[in-house]
């Protein structure tokens, strides 16, 4: 149908807008009713270019336009009878630098307006677990769990961007898409769950090979299988092929087996770490294969960890890397990090713990020297790791799954990129050095230290401590105009101090025994981030709040204090 024939029948919703020729288009449509039809017409000067059209009324149908000639483009639709949720255009040849120039995303979907706010959001709708967080042909990527059509979790989609420094990133088209079957409804019945990404020469440069748990409820024999995808230019996936389509055998494994971390072990074999979960408690499962480019051979290797406390189910999203030194180095240490699913700690209260056990690692077993918490604040969730040149960057989800609620939207972000780094039988995950390139202006170095309330400005501030002592006690108020938080260093450890306001006791969120002598806090648009002693105590909170904190106020033995305003 003509543009001028479908405005004889209906006012239409117009996006207009100037492409050259061989720009993409990604579009998500469905039809508003049962029995009606989503139509939407792409035109390029007046001329026809694509029609795409979907009956389907639960989830958006996701179509792909490439523009022949240059010229004004037009995407004419009927808001009567069509929803579109996302549409956004790109170059494939420029799109690595570029990013991707969003058009369109309904109310619902949009992410908050915060101009000055530094962690990394997707541009539309839902995002969890960090995945394939890696370097390749020079650029860092950061794929991701991803629902585009709003900001609740439902069937997981992988979104992509890249950054040359881990903070300043550019978002890239739509990486891995469910399968159709799964794309038909919007029930959250499974998906492109959280996976990895390794390396791999191709004849035209550096490609990814991801991989990727699909789950599908109810599905038998097994509602998760490994699944492995190849990028030939780091944008776009090519066809999923299945790579492990059952669980090891004699086990009692339940069905939870998921999140593939594949990393080059220290007899240079690709190793695979899968989480699961028997009677006792979560696991950690072990796979290699001989293939070079990990394609398939995978043979089972066995239970490579266990843990069984604070009440967990499944270890989720585990994670390897060398620390210390080269892994081909016999006296290299391992971290391998996972996440406690549904654990709770009985002391303070907290859920969803994530730990780090330190030990050593010949590419079939591990031996654990010595274990810790890798965050007290909790919001850290599905840590992944990888090898930048000689040392270990990893990045979180900013969030924990006891405040999701299926029926509240949920918009987070990732946590700031941090260094991991062991020094006397401790891990110390201090943020990445570039992070000190976010110091945009020096707000305060005196007042805070003198006791002086300091104004905070548009929130985004680091704010450095220096004790007069290991351990001096201290207390760090802010003001913020929805929720009660601050930090507090006392006989019990280094705490953050927060409360949501909503009549439930809170937990606490500890570090006990804690005796530090620095603290960088980082606040922002809905976090706070507190790096006591170089990373040595770490705490991520996310706060259900975009408002600022307006003040900070300090009491306590402190030597020194700093604030920056902070701007990406």
């Amino acid at each position: 149908m003509s543009l001028a024939a479908k405005s004889a029948v209906a006012v239409l919703q117009l996006i207009e807008a100037d492409f050259p020729s061989g720009t993409v288009l990604h579009l998500w449509l469905k039809a508003r009713r049962a029995g009606g039809e989503a139509r939407l017409l792409v035109t390029v000067d007046h001329e026809d270019v694509a029609d795409p059209a979907t009956r389907r009324t639960q989830e958006f149908e996701f179509f792909a336009v490439t523009l022949g000639k240059s010229g004004r483009a037009v995407l004419a639709y009927d808001e009567a009878d069509t929803m579109l949720s996302v549409a956004y255009a790109f170059r494939p040849e420029t799109v690595l630098e570029e990013g991707i120039r969003v058009l369109h995303h309904d109310a619902r979907t949009a992410p908050p307006q915060l101009p000055h706010a530094y962690h990394f959001r997707p541009p539309f709708g839902w995002m969890n677990d960090p995945n394939g967080f890696g370097r390749f042909a020079g650029r860092a990527h950061l794929f991701y769990q991803h629902y585009p059509h709003q900001p609740r979790w439902n069937t997981m989609h992988w979104g992509h961007a890249v950054s040359r420094d881990f903070l300043r990133w550019t978002h890239l088209p739509m990486f891995l898409l469910p399968a159709d079957h799964l794309s038909e409804r919007d029930d959250g019945r499974g998906g492109a769950f959280s996976g990895s990404a390794i390396p791999l020469s191709g004849p035209e440069g550096e490609e990814i090979r991801v991989f990727y748990t699909e789950h599908v409820r109810d599905r038998k024999p097994e509602e998760q299988i490994q699944l492995s995808a190849v990028s030939q230019d780091g944008i776009v996936a090519g066809a999923s092929e299945i790579v492990l389509p059952l669980r090891p055998e004699g086990l009692g494994l339940t069905t939870d087996f998921r999140d593939p971390y594949v990393f080059k072990g220290p007899d240079g074999r690709w190793k695979m770490l899968l989480g699961s979960r028997d009677r006792e408690g979560g696991v950690v499962l072990l796979y290699e294969t001989i293939d070079s480019e990990g394609a398939g051979g995978w043979t089972f290797l066995g239970v490579i960890h266990r843990e069984d406390r604070f009440g967990m189910t499944a270890a989720e999203c585990p994670c390897m890397v060398p620390v210390g030194g080269r892994a081909d180095d016999p006296q290299t240490r391992w971290a391998l990090i996972f996440g406690l699913l549904t654990s709770r700690d009985p002391v303070t209260g907290r859920r969803n713990l994530t730990f780090v056990t330190v030990g050593r690692f010949d590419g079939r077993s591990f031996t654990s020297d010595f274990e810790q918490e890798l965050d007290f604040g909790s919001d850290a969730y599905a840590f992944q790791a990888f090898v930048d040149g000689e040392e270990p960057v990893g990045i979180a989800w900013l969030a924990n799954w006891t405040d999701f609620s299926q029926k509240d939207d949920f918009p987070t972000a990732m946590t700031l990129p941090r260094r991991v780094l062991v020094e006397d039988n401790s891990v110390l995950t201090p943020p990445i050095a570039a992070a000190e390139s976010l110091r945009h202006r020096l707000i305060d170095d005196t007042s805070l230290a003198a006791g002086e309330t300091v104004l905070l400005g548009d929130g985004a501030v680091e704010i450095a401590l220096s004790l007069a002592v290991p351990g001096a006690a201290f207390d760090l108020a802010l003001d913020h105009p929805d929720v009660a938080i601050g930090v507090r260093l006392d006989a019990d450890g280094l705490a953050i101090v927060f409360d949501a306001g909503t009549g439930k006791a809170p937990p606490r969120y500890l570090a006990a025994g804690a005796r530090p002598s620095e603290l960088r806090i980082f606040l922002d648009a809905g976090s706070i981030e507190v790096f006591a002693d170089n990373g040595r105590w770490t705490a991520t909170k996310r706060i259900p709040s975009f408002a600022a904190a307006r003040s900070a106020k300090l009491a306590g033995a402190i030597s020194a204090a700093r604030i920056w305003q902070l701007k990406l």
